[in-house]
């Protein structure tokens, strides 16, 4: 079981932003149902001078330009009250009505798989993610997936965009994930998501002895080379991970991180850069490592785990419709805990 915490925490430390900013998210007023939605947003003069479909997909990023595009057409998407060619051009302090009724924003198919909910009320859910679910649906994981889970759960989610996620751990990762259950709810978590206002701790085991906490500031993109990994490199997005030492073993550390940032692979590449490799990573280490005089059950342990020693453990929000100040704790995975166990006890014996 996982328990949940709620509490009046100062959330003053960051995370990372995986959905692009909802300018003025917090200016919203609507009244939505499962099929009909009501939305408004009051410019700013910021917005002086751009095209309205740009501003639209800006203001409404859960929807693609050329949706909002088609509902400028067909008299949904009102400016002042007026309807307007996507190309008009703002004068800063229009009122935008946006009036559909929405349809379905997956193809993906409900599936009757459990979940582990941390937490659930009439906007949003927190989930504690099993190592070896794929969150989206893609290439090779039609099936199976979070999404596909959610679904099931949940069937209104169909028509929200990515079934409520506003963002996502890798596959073989633990952990903590909020998913919204109505648009109002995705932009203000996204919002919070883009404002580096979310609050996400994760727990992780590397190789080698790390001395003592610190800060690894470095560029991620895509590797030019293995499109499967992510790379320090020039030129690259920003990526900014925070992070303390727990616990010590002899070849080992027990580390947590906190992202500022939320790039991909984020915590894998920067442990991995700074030649501190995370247990089990697939991806990152080329091959087990077993130290030299390990005992046996360490070295068959270290051999039997076959996905990364990274769980996301703590998650804290501010409740979009309340907003309450809100952290939830995920335990440790039964493999995580067994890891940690076992290097204790190798520890003791050295």
């Amino acid at each position: 079981m996982t328990s949940a915490q709620s509490s009046n925490t100062n959330l003053s430390e960051t995370d990372f932003n995986l959905l692009e900013d909802s300018e003025d998210a917090d200016n919203h007023t609507s009244e939505t149902t499962a099929t009909r939605l009501s939305l408004q947003v009051q410019l700013d003069p910021d917005y002086l001078g751009q095209r309205i479909d740009q501003v639209a997909a800006t203001v409404w990023n859960e929807f693609s330009r050329e949706k909002l595009k088609q509902w400028m057409k067909d008299g949904h998407l009102l400016v002042n009250g007026e309807v307007v060619k996507p190309k008009y051009r703002c004068e800063g302090n229009e009122l935008l009505t946006l009036n559909v009724e929405l349809e379905a924003q997956t193809t993906s198919q409900p599936e009757n798989i459990p979940l582990d909910i941390v937490y659930e009320d009439q906007d949003i859910l927190v989930i504690n993610k099993p190592a070896g679910m794929v969150v989206h649906p893609g290439a090779g994981n039609p099936s199976g997936t979070l999404v596909n889970a959610l679904l099931y759960h949940y069937p209104k989610a169909v028509e929200l965009s990515r079934a409520g996620l506003v963002h996502r751990i890798d596959k073989d990762t633990s952990g903590l994930l909020v998913v919204a259950k109505n648009l109002e709810a995705q932009f203000s978590l996204s919002k919070q998501l883009a404002d580096k206002s979310v609050y996400r701790i994760y727990d992780l085991v590397v190789y080698g002895n790390i001395i003592a906490g610190g800060t690894i500031d470095e560029q991620i993109k895509r590797h030019p080379v293995d499109r499967i990994k992510m790379a320090i490199l020039p030129g690259g997005r920003e990526a900014v991970t925070h992070y303390n030492v727990k616990e010590r073993f002899q070849h080992f550390t027990r580390v947590q991180a906190q992202l500022e940032t939320g790039r991909t692979h984020q915590i894998r590449v920067h442990f991995s850069y700074i030649g501190h490799g995370l247990v089990g990573d697939p991806v990152y280490m080329s091959r087990v490592r077993v130290p030299a005089g390990a005992s046996e059950r360490l070295g068959q342990t270290l051999r039997g785990f076959k996905r990364q020693a990274l769980h996301a453990s703590k998650l804290g929000l501010v409740h979009p419709r309340t907003q309450e100040e809100m952290m939830f704790e995920a335990p440790w995975p039964e493999d995580f805990t067994q890891l940690l166990e076992v290097l204790r006890q190798d520890n003791a014996a050295y």
